[in-house]
């Protein structure tokens, strides 16, 4: 008896270590694996029926069989069904128009099923289903000029009013020859919208169409039609001295460790092409920004900032420097110097938001306000400051003192204008008339085109 009784305790025993190992081995088997089948498309999908709709369906240990079947509400149509011999990990289906699908509510359902080739859920295989909504969308968005500037001047600005809408309307923008996306503000009544732009000195050819996308995927564009005014811009041959690379670039370049060990020539190449490059980056970043709440006017006007100056440097200079009778490098001057009386106070000629208000590089002291529209001003090299970062500034306040900050051999403003992250020409945003030709008489105009529609 007793035999027998260990005999069944070691069979016993033998039994659950075998039930064990088997469980083990189904859990930690490949074969076994217990992951559905990934299906990737979104749950909700618009279509124009021009561009196939991509359905990509994975697994890990293979699928086995998947069904893709429409429907338009009256009628069903199976886009793709396969048994494989030779499960994929991975399948890719491009779904086109189906023939005999009519889409009279301008809507479908997109049901996918998917099994894969585990011999887990008692050898079924794992399963996953999606149900994908469909809009269909064969209209472009409706887009159309209302009203813009007349020219546009190599370094200058201009403007644009333009209407788009659309139902499932996704992104629009200005797009350029050169690559730059001008954005838009809402203006006066909803579908309507504003733009400044620029055209810059580094571009000698200048283009500019609105596009607009919908959701799925239609496309409508609109030239602006504009007359281009070419301008030449001063060119300027600079000798470095060794006085000025051992004194006001070696002071500068001192404050940049990585400039430790390098020749007087080699830090004035730091400090004119790489810090110049990551000041400027930081000016085009924080420039860029136009703001979206609607408007119906620009009261902008002609700025003065610096009382009683004369100019001593003109925007859109092309420097090259010089060094032993050898090019060194090169520059352009994105801004107009003007001076007056040493720490002269700087004045906010319009109303805006500081963005930025602290040392620059070789901007030195600079305050950057935001005026709206995407147009922004620069105070370089100031002496003092006396705003922040989120300050707002009112007409005629001071905002600082010129001084001689940063790369600035005297006491001068370096005053900018930048629309959406482009330098542009200060003589413009000085100009009353210039100013009433080419903005606020152009949004007038678009009012009353907007009003009769």
């Amino acid at each position: 008896m007793r035999k027998k009784s260990k005999k069944g305790l070691y069979l016993a025993i033998g039994g659950v270590l075998g039930v064990a190992a088997l469980g083990y081995f189904i859990f930690t088997s490949e074969a076994f694996e217990r992951e559905k089948p990934k299906i990737a498309i979104q749950d909700k999908i618009y279509w124009n029926l021009k561009k196939p709709l991509q359905v990509t369906l994975t697994d890990n240990s293979g699928i086995k069989s998947y069904q893709v079947v429409m429907s338009d509400g009256k009628k069903r149509e199976t886009i793709d069904t396969a048994t494989l011999s030779n499960p994929l990990k991975k399948i890719e289906i491009a779904i086109k128009q189906p023939a005999t699908l009519e889409f009279p509510q301008n809507r479908a359902t997109l049901s996918i099923k998917v099994q894969d080739k585990s011999f887990w859920n008692y050898f079924l295989g794992n399963r996953s289903h999606k149900d994908v909504q469909i809009i269909i969308d064969r209209q472009k968005p409706d887009l159309f000029i209302v009203s813009n500037s007349y020219s546009i001047t190599k370094g200058g600005s201009a403007l644009a009013v333009f209407h788009c809408t659309d139902d499932n309307l996704d992104r629009f923008f200005i797009k350029t020859n050169f690559g730059k996306k001008f954005l838009a503000q809402p203006f006066y009544k909803k579908g309507y919208y504003v733009a400044l732009i620029a055209w810059p000195i580094t571009q000698d050819s200048f283009r500019a169409d609105i596009v607009a996308f919908d959701k799925a995927g239609n496309k409508s564009r609109a030239h602006i039609p504009l007359y281009l005014k070419n301008r030449s811009y001063k060119k300027s041959v600079i000798h470095l001295t060794e006085s000025f690379l051992k004194g006001k670039v070696e002071s500068l370049a001192e404050e940049y460790p990585e400039t430790k060990g390098m020749s007087p020539l080699e830090k004035f190449k730091f400090v004119n092409e790489t810090l110049r490059k990551k000041n400027e980056e930081l000016i085009h970043r924080l420039s860029s920004k136009v703001p979206q709440e609607r408007i119906s006017d620009f009261d902008i006007r002609p700025f003065y900032p610096l009382k009683n100056a004369a100019p001593v440097a003109s925007f859109g200079d092309h420097r090259f420097y010089y060094y032993q009778g050898k090019l060194v490098s090169q520059s352009y001057h994105m801004g107009l110097d003007l001076a007056s009386i040493k720490h002269a106070p700087i004045k906010a000629s319009n109303p805006g938001l500081v963005v930025f208000a602290n040392y620059n590089g070789i901007y030195g002291n600079m305050p950057l306000i935001s005026h709206g529209l995407g147009l922004y001003t620069l105070y370089g090299h100031c002496s003092a400051l006396f705003i922040k970062k989120g300050d707002k500034v009112r007409r005629d306040q001071m905002i600082a003192k010129t001084g001689r900050t940063g790369l600035a051999l005297g006491d001068h403003l370096h005053f900018g204008v930048l629309v959406q992250g482009i330098e542009v020409r200060p003589a413009e945003w000085m100009d009353k008339k210039w100013i009433k030709d080419h903005i606020t008489t152009i949004m007038k105009e678009a009012k009353k085109v907007i009003d009769t529609e």
